[in-house]
């Protein structure tokens, strides 16, 4: 508590929040902790420049996030962050941003829609880590190969990235080694755990003899193993996933998920926070900026002290 007697902080520009504006944010779904984490890292940026945040969960819903955006604009926010549901189907709204002045920002889920002017996007190398996931993949199998498959989330472009680094070092290994890997199959997971259940159930159904899955991100995992151990396969299946929260690194740490590459949600928020600063200080910024993703096993889990 304070004394009275402390320096009172200010923004950079040393001006009193209230001076400097509003961002408003509409992310994908604030259920998946990793958009919780962007949200509440833009909430915490900005507010050392002196801004205030709206951040709302468009709950997977396109029309309900081009009403959000709607009214950010009817507010006149200094700045418009947004993780589109449906990056075809969002330009019409961001169109009506760019035309009231309101400078757009992406952060996860790109949208590159032509006419369209996006300041800067913030995301994850998902293909430098769709590359570390297949990695992991290979470490597992070893000199056995074997068929494996994967768990999509076809909509979203971070996605697709992951399937394609994923692939491409497959291909690579199949080239050089023995030891074959054979994608036998990628089924629809959504990006949620009880999809990524009913998928793995598809799998291993149709591919009894399956030695491996790759799943996009932690729910899909998660969803996977619950249906690998149902069908007394949990050991005989590898499980990859990707994100690094913290129910997939609790999973990890037991030995359920054999390894992620990790994302940073918390840089993520810090960047575009300071991306929209830098923007109105007049700063050319890049187009993109990617945050590097760390492969994380049950070593790294066991060190890990914010796991139980």
């Amino acid at each position: 508590m304070s004394s009275g007697a402390e320096p009172v902080s200010r923004t950079p520009s040393d001006q009193p929040a209230s001076l400097r504006g509003t961002i408003g944010v509409s992310l994908l779904t604030l259920e998946n902790p990793f958009f919780k984490v962007i949200g509440d890292n833009i909430t915490a940026e900005a507010a050392k420049y002196g801004y205030d945040t709206i951040v709302l969960s468009a709950d997977r819903d396109v029309v309900k996030q081009g009403n959000q955006i709607k009214d950010f604009i009817v507010k006149k926010v200094s700045a418009i962050v947004l993780s589109p549901c449906q990056a075809d189907s969002v330009g019409p709204i961001i169109r009506e941003a760019n035309e009231a002045g309101i400078p757009v920002f992406t952060v996860d889920i790109p949208c590159r829609l032509p006419g369209l002017k996006i300041e800067c996007q913030i995301a994850t190398d998902n293909l430098g880590g769709g590359r570390l996931a297949a990695e992991a993949m290979i470490e597992a199998l070893g000199e056995r190969g074997g068929k494996i498959a994967i768990i999509h989330f076809k909509q979203a472009e971070s996605c697709r990235l992951r399937v394609q680094g994923f692939k491409e070092v497959i291909e690579k290994h199949n080239a050089a080694s023995p030891a074959k890997i054979e994608i036998v199959a990628e089924l629809e997971g959504g990006g949620l755990k009880d999809e990524g259940y009913k998928a793995a159930e598809d799998l291993i159904t149709a591919h009894p003899d399956l030695a491996g899955i790759f799943a996009i991100n932690d729910p899909s995992a998660l969803g996977a193993r619950a249906a690998l151990e149902n069908a007394g396969k949990a050991d005989q299946v590898i499980l990859i996933g990707f994100d690094g929260q913290p129910e997939g690194k609790q999973a990890i740490k037991e030995g359920k998920i054999y390894a992620d590459p990790i994302q940073f949600p918390d840089k993520m928020g810090i960047e575009i926070a300071r991306a929209i600063v830098r923007h109105f200080k007049g700063e050319e910024l890049p187009p993109e900026i990617l945050i590097p993703t760390r492969l994380y096993r049950r070593e790294d889990a066991l060190k890990d002290p914010e796991l139980r």
